[in-house]
């Protein structure tokens, strides 16, 4: 399916090597001061080919919006966004057009359909998550009113782990890095392995907080807890095979009595759980570790299969992050601003209170 959320819905189209990719946000409210410097920053930050830890592919990522805006404000109607491709190389993959990569969808998605765009990807190109971080913007437009802040950063790159978290040197980090202390050794790692024509995994760190409460209560228990979202539209992102939320997986070597969120008269003590129980928000922190695979495009020689099952021995070409935990902390944190921003709408007729307010009924 190529839609996700439920008052929020966003539906994506586009390919790596086509004319370009987009989606259609519907359910945005009108009213809504379209912040188009945040729109571009945010672009700016996904960008490849700035620095030699990302993919050389430099595209613009100049976000067209055809529709759902007026007079620099949200008219409630569908809005539309269109991302141009400007600088494909299609010829890189003609070699390997019957061959299907290590690591890669190439398999999976020729088993299932009988066909695949072999350039780029296709379809299955992280070339799609630059629809993500712009649709991810309109997000904190909205959340922006409410409150709601998202921030991420480079928690570790290989075995590099930070300790000291620092979210606000990370914005200014080449890669994001949340502990200036790790950064040379995770920039060092990165490109120690592009020299070597290999790749390296790493994990992304990221957050939502709100001094006014504004995350409590969300979350739609039971098949659509904010917990079960988040896990399914980060799983759901290219490369990502693991994720925590809170303490996570140490959580599962300690007695319920260390583990337990306690509370005071001021609220909670501790936030093991990552701002989350019972699928919704309890206005603490909510904090979340992603874990990507590293790029499955590198440049030592791979055995293989073709589409005829038979043995090829591959050389890949062409121009690949060797890294995408960097790149992929800022759709990360896109997602999860879509997440709340969709949870926050659904959680506005929860009561009959709050339908009340709205409609000034006594």
């Amino acid at each position: 399916m190529n839609t996700f959320g439920q008052a929020l819905r966003i539906s994506t189209f586009g390919e790596s090597h086509g004319l370009g990719v987009g989606c259609v946000i519907d359910g945005f409210p009108a009213g809504i001061v379209i912040d188009t410097a945040l729109l571009a920053a945010q672009m700016q930050r996904r960008k490849g080919g700035q620095t030699p830890y990302a993919t050389p592919r430099k595209e613009e990522d100049k976000v067209e919006i055809l529709s759902g805006v007026f007079d620099g404000k949200s008219t409630g109607a569908p809005i539309a966004l269109f991302i141009p491709n400007t600088n494909t190389k299609s010829k890189d993959y003609e070699t390997i057009k019957d061959i299907f990569r290590p690591g890669h969808a190439d398999f999976t998605y020729h088993e299932k359909y009988g066909a695949r765009d072999y350039r780029g990807g296709g379809r299955s190109s992280a070339r799609e998550s630059a629809v993500r971080v712009a649709s991810g913007a309109f997000a904190k437009m909205l959340l922006q009113e409410l409150g709601i802040t998202c921030e991420s950063g480079i928690l570790h790159i290989g075995t590099h782990k930070g300790e000291n978290i620092d979210f606000a040197y990370a914005k200014t980090s080449e890669i994001f890095a949340l502990d200036k202390a790790v950064e040379s050794a995770q920039k060092h790692a990165i490109l120690e392995a592009r020299k070597n024509g290999d790749s390296i995994g790493g994990c992304a760190l990221v957050r939502a907080f709100s001094p006014n409460g504004a995350l409590k209560g969300l979350g739609q228990p039971l098949y659509y807890k904010l917990s079960g979202a988040i896990g399914a539209m980060m799983m759901g992102l290219n490369g990502v095979k693991a994720l925590e939320i809170g303490d996570g997986i140490e959580s599962s070597t300690r007695l319920g009595s260390q583990n337990n969120d306690n509370m005071d008269s001021s609220g909670f003590t501790s936030n093991h759980c990552g701002g989350i129980l019972g699928g919704i928000g309890t206005g603490e922190e909510i904090r979340i570790k992603i874990y990507f695979k590293p790029t499955p495009s590198i440049f030592l020689p791979q055995q293989t299969i073709d589409t005829s099952k038979q043995p090829k021995n591959l050389s890949l070409k062409g121009r690949h992050d060797p890294c995408i935990a960097v790149r992929g902390s800022v759709v990360c944190e896109s997602m999860l601003a879509l997440i709340l921003a969709d949870m926050a709408l659904l959680h506005t007729h929860t009561r009959i209170d709050s339908i009340k307010d709205f409609y000034n009924a006594p």
